[in-house]
């Protein structure tokens, strides 16, 4: 019972929690222990992370919604529990805690929630991740918690700095106006899109306040209406496209389609469902108690690549470090998110998906404009700072600051150096606890 609560005690240090001062607690006592106690802390920590997905899916497909929660988070538990028994010396475990968060970002299941470097998205000290990333955020949280379980106290005084250092101030020299249509993602999958209201929400926009940019959200038409071009006189538009192949974003101005970007980092069993060869009977069925048909495949793209000066990325993918990182390295001066949290409901998930996505404009030491369905709309600044916003789950506009930048940060020039350095401190709690023995008995 005591790894469960404490498992639970630690999901209450990441998004949308705001208790991730005290991260290190609960992590000094989970550097411990075997397979049993990781997957009884799996347990309590994924049960209640990810608790947005039987709260989200019950309240949009009614009971069988909420069943994927239980096996997800079996298995994720399962993951903890083998991370517990590969790691039996803390000095093991705070490296490979990290090199696992690395390994979930992989692969075609990469589902990369949980990270423990999100305990700083509150805290100035989150502005560090310019210099390695989320994952240097969580090898931060892991050495404070192996300092308090060595009883280190003084290792809490550089903890604490990270909670109180400034951070200067950054002015945005531009201005984007975007569009937030609060439309039914039910709807859209069954074709009923009503994209009039993003033509009269840009309206409204426009003609209360300027803009240099329009950004309207994921799947938000179905193509480029024609009338566009009388509201946007000759501002550029990215938009998202409610395609049945690719989920695109596309770079629109004087007439036509300038650039596309396909996502490339689909939801798995949301956008693609994998082993569909064998486990064809069990969508079906499922597909048939959500009332959505026969849902094919969508089609990933196969590159990360700016529109122009903008590095767009779609939804699912701003919770991956290296998608942002990929746009960055190719240019991009300003990120720009488009998103549809509705899928959520009434669910924290959209907090939760917002805050991670935070990061990622201090990884890469740009601004972040974020478009949503339903919301969350803000505008962040390259230090991770909530400049603007409008309340979710309601039509509206947001006239939001943001600056096109040059340069790169160490952490775009770099890369996952943190990742190398975690599997260089597993190796060596490896190597001591190996060799520790010996030299006892010399």
């Amino acid at each position: 019972m005591r790894p469960f609560l404490l498992g639970l005690a630690l999901a209450l240090t990441l998004p949308p929690f705001p208790l991730g001062f005290l991260a290190p607690l609960p992590l000094a006592f989970l550097l411990r222990g075997g397979f049993r106690e990781g997957f009884l802390a799996g347990v309590g920590f994924w049960g209640l992370h990810l608790l947005w997905l039987p709260q989200s899916f019950a309240s949009l497909f009614g009971p069988l919604g909420a069943l994927p929660f239980l096996p997800l988070v079996l298995v994720k538990a399962l993951s903890f529990g083998l991370l517990f028994a590969l790691t039996p010396s803390p000095l093991m475990r705070v490296g490979g805690w990290v090199v696992l968060e690395w390994l979930t970002e992989q692969g075609e299941l990469a589902f990369p929630w949980g990270f423990l470097g999100y305990a700083l998205v509150e805290a100035p000290g989150r502005v560090l991740a310019s210099l390695g990333g989320v994952y240097f955020l969580s090898l931060l949280v892991l050495l404070a918690a192996y300092g308090l379980a060595r009883r280190h106290l003084w290792a809490l005084l550089p903890w604490a700095l990270l909670w109180f250092l400034p951070l200067p101030k950054v002015a945005g020299t531009q201005k984007a106006l975007l569009v937030q249509g609060n439309l039914n993602p039910l709807a859209k999958v069954q074709g009923e899109l009503d994209e009039s209201v993003y033509l009269r929400l840009t309206g409204e926009g426009l003609a209360q306040k300027g803009a240099d940019l329009i950004v309207w959200p994921e799947t938000a038409v179905w193509r480029i209406p024609p009338s566009v071009d009388a509201l946007l006189q000759g501002r550029p538009l990215i938009s998202g496209l409610n395609l049945f192949g690719p989920n695109r974003a596309v770079l629109y101005q004087g007439g036509g389609i300038l650039a596309h970007y396909d996502k490339t980092r689909l939801v798995p069993f949301g956008e693609r469902f994998p082993f569909r060869e064998v486990l064809g009977g069990a969508y079906g069925f499922f597909f048939r108690a959500f009332g959505l048909g026969e849902l094919a495949d969508r089609t990933p793209g196969k590159r990360v690549a700016p529109l122009g000066p903008y590095g767009v990325f779609i939804c699912y993918e701003s919770a991956f470090p290296s998608v942002a990182l990929a746009l960055a390295r190719e240019g991009a001066k300003v990120l720009v998110l488009l998103t549809n949290d509705a899928w959520y409901g009434p669910s924290f998930g959209g907090k939760q998906h917002f805050a991670m996505g935070r990061l990622r404009a201090v990884e890469t030491g740009l601004w972040l404009l974020r478009a949503g369905n339903d919301g969350v709309t803000a505008s962040v600044d390259p230090f991770g700072r909530v400049v603007a916003a409008i309340p979710p789950h309601q039509e509206g506009f947001l006239l939001a600051p943001y600056a096109l930048k040059e340069g790169k940060t160490p952490y775009v020039r770099l890369g996952d150096w943190a990742v190398a350095l975690a599997l260089t401190i597993f190796l060596l709690g490896l190597i001591l606890r190996v060799r520790l023995p010996g030299w006892r008995n010399r």
